[in-house]
């Protein structure tokens, strides 16, 4: 043992868990789960599949290969594939999301295991382990050390992606528990992704899961084949939480403690809205608001309590949060949202045209919304929401969210799951045909030879 390095890692002790993990099966909930999140993504990347980010993407990849890009024509390379599917399953800021976190871990575990199996090991059952420990430690991993990523400048999504889709993958594929150490090691070289796109809308964010999807094939198969990563990557002087949290010490147990005995993948919550996360309980409890026959013109001034740890993101420049520069902007401005949400009765994808964010009266109204901090808000561990709107009478009216629906306390049914995909793929200009073609595909995918190739085109 190299001197002051420990006798067993944190990415020992996970590998071994992982492995032995690889023996046995998995709880029925989470079966269920990764089959919902199968169906999520599948909608997810059809419904963005003719959005110019996507072009873009693909254009990028001078890759082709055997694997599938959903919903286009042109095969790419499993990374290729992993990268634009990843991409455009995050793009619309419509997929999971782990309360805990925030992560969102089913853009970038689906994508990766399922080009790295359609490529290297076409077996469900070997998908199915690999996207539930995908999804495992890409979301365990951000309770270590709570906030600090997201307060550093880093997308946690984008940093303990490449983890575990690298996990995730050397699951599928059957790498041994030195090989997951290696591929973890490495993968924490490639980890990274800034929230600057914050600033102007910029499209950065979109692609983070896509480059951690591709980024885990591509540790995973280095790994396999025998090169070396550190296995101190978690806590070591110079590890991911020492650069992407600017500290050592963190909660590892969160990670490891009782990693295959409770799976935190259950509690996996599905967007109502395709916005950001902490957003969506301001959306529903705006539209309750709407509902009890307040009209815009009648309000004068609406105060929202908020979590200190969202404002940087979603409240602040608070000019431009109620009046987003663009529509990608606009997922990640909660005065706009609300606003959204009560004129209109709902947000949709629709919201974030550039005609929808000139809207006027949602503008008036957006302008109208203002925040205070709630040093009691309980994020990150539940996304609550509050609206307390003042009227031109002088009346004030109130509405609260206790959570995020569609998560762990309310969640979604496997009806409002397809419900969902199916409106996804309308949107993607898919047929009710191929729809339902391909949830049946889905239904049975876990169990038997991986083939995409049907949702080419």
């Amino acid at each position: 043992m190299t001197s002051g390095l420990p006798k067993i890692s944190v990415a020992e002790t996970l590998a071994g868990k992982i492995v032995a993990l690889q023996e046995g099966g998995l709880p029925a909930a989470t079966t269920r789960k990764c089959e919902d999140l199968l169906i999520d993504v599948v909608g997810l990347c059809v419904t963005a599949r003719n959005e110019d980010y996507i072009a873009s993407a693909l254009g990028s990849c001078d890759d082709d290969g055997p694997c599938t890009v959903i919903g286009h024509k042109r095969t790419l390379t499993a990374s290729g594939a992993a990268f634009v599917n990843g991409t455009a399953a995050h793009g619309e800021d419509f997929d999971d999301t782990f309360e805990g976190g925030p992560v969102h871990a089913g853009a970038v575990i689906v994508p990766a295991v399922l080009a790295a199996c359609e490529r290297h090991n076409p077996d469900g059952r070997m998908a199915l382990t690999g996207i539930a420990v995908g999804t495992e430690v890409l979301c365990r991993l951000s309770l270590v050390v709570p906030k600090a990523v997201h307060k550093a400048g880093f997308h946690p999504t984008a940093v303990f992606g490449a983890m575990g889709a690298a996990a995730g993958v050397g699951a599928a594929l059957g790498l041994n528990a030195k090989q997951i150490v290696d591929a973890l090691g490495i993968a924490g070289s490639m980890a990274g992704g800034i929230i600057e796109y914050l600033a102007e809308g910029a499209w950065t964010k979109r692609l983070h899961a896509g480059w951690a999807a591709q980024s885990g094939i591509r540790a995973a198969l280095l790994a396999r084949h025998g090169f070396f990563g550190p296995r101190t990557v978690f806590e070591g002087v110079h590890g991911l939480f020492h650069g992407f949290a600017h500290t050592t010490k963190g909660d590892y147990d969160a990670l490891t403690g009782d990693f295959g005995t409770r799976w935190v993948t259950d509690t996996l919550a599905f967007k109502p809205y395709p916005c950001g996360t902490m957003a969506q309980p301001y959306i529903d409890c705006a539209r309750r608001l709407a509902a009890r026959g307040i009209k815009a013109e009648d309000i004068g001034e609406i105060v929202c309590e908020v979590a200190e740890g969202t404002v940087h993101r979603l409240w602040e420049p608070l000019a431009d949060k109620q009046r987003p520069r663009n529509g990608y902007a606009a997922k990640f401005a909660v005065p706009y949202l609300l606003a959204a949400g009560f004129v209109h009765g709902g947000v949709g994808l629709g919201a974030f045209t550039e005609t929808a964010i000139r809207d006027a009266k949602v503008l008036a109204l957006a302008a109208k919304v203002k925040f205070v901090v709630d040093p009691q808000n309980p994020y990150p561990s539940n996304y609550t929401g509050h609206v307390r709107a003042t009227l031109t009478d002088g009346s004030v009216v109130e509405e609260r969210q206790p959570h995020l629906r569609g998560g762990a306390q309310e969640p979604l049914t496997r009806q409002d799951v397809t419900d969902k995909f199916s409106l996804n793929a309308r949107h993607g200009g898919w047929t009710a045909d191929q729809s339902d073609a391909t949830l049946e595909l889905l239904a049975t995918l876990y169990n038997g030879r991986i083939d995409l190739s049907s949702l080419r085109g």
